[in-house]
């Protein structure tokens, strides 16, 4: 196909990422007519443009609503974040207290949890809440605050005082991206505020994100988290950025993997 013809190929498979959300390559290269292959080039130097950020298996949009809302969100990378919310359960022990984050990955931990006896579980999210409402092995406390709809979570001033009256055996907190030189992406920084207090109330901190997220900045607000904190994604991740993030002193798991 001539140049121009693949520059607007390229610009229709942003047009499609931005008004339907998550494009696999599978569906593109049924919708163009071209290899596999032949779109996973398109990605790349979109990618590289700057326009869509790459997902496992696919891509999704940077413009227009960049942050897709919690419903949307929960049913991609399905396997997973099934995986990565399995492993997490384990390393839970009866007895503790832990905190879980709003996000479709700690609310797949929070199914998983469904089972588990004599825990305590607080949360910011609507999702954990949803899933251990009727468990009555599990006591749920709910932090509170102001309602955010997009997440599906509780922030702000409320949230932030009931942190201060808990401690934590851990914390397993959400992500819109991640990446060893900045920490942990999020839409606002009322979220990133919220997570870097969660992070301190706990002896021990997670970030459960599946391959996608690593390595991608969608936004422009960060936290900061401290020495020895563990992220929790599967073996589709980049391997280079698995390396930069050990590098940095982040311990990795790989769940179902290494």
């Amino acid at each position: 196909m001539p140049a121009n013809g693949a520059r607007a190929r390229r610009d229709q498979i942003v047009h499609l990422a931005t008004t339907t959300g998550l494009t696999s390559v599978a569906e593109l290269s049924r919708t163009f007519g071209v290899t596999a292959s032949t779109i996973r080039r398109d990605l790349a130097q979109l990618t590289a443009d700057g326009r869509l950020a790459r997902t496992y298996g696919g891509a999704m949009a940077l413009v227009a609503h960049p942050e897709a809302s919690l419903r949307q969100r929960t049913g991609e990378a399905f396997e997973a974040k099934r995986a990565i919310a399995r492993w997490a359960a384990s390393t839970i022990r009866t007895g503790e207290t832990v905190l879980l984050d709003a996000g479709s990955t700690v609310g797949a931990l929070a199914h998983e949890l469904r089972t588990a006896e004599g825990l305590t579980v607080a949360t910011t999210g609507l999702t954990a809440l949803q899933e251990l409402a009727d468990v009555e092995t599990v006591r749920v406390e709910c932090l509170g605050g102001t309602l955010r709809p997009l997440s599906q979570s509780f922030l702000g001033p409320l949230a932030e005082a009931a942190l201060e009256r808990m401690t934590f055996d851990r914390v397993f907190l959400g992500a819109d991206g991640v990446t060893a030189e900045h920490g942990i992406c999020e839409a606002d920084l009322s979220q990133t505020r919220l997570k870097e207090l969660m992070a301190r109330r706990a002896d021990a901190v997670y970030v459960l994100a599946h391959p996608a997220k690593i390595g991608r900045r969608p936004f422009h607000t960060w936290v900061r988290l401290p020495p020895g904190w563990t992220l929790v994604t599967d073996d589709g991740a980049d391997p280079h950025e698995i390396r930069a993030l050990r590098a940095q002193g982040v311990e990795v798991t790989v769940a179902g993997g290494e």
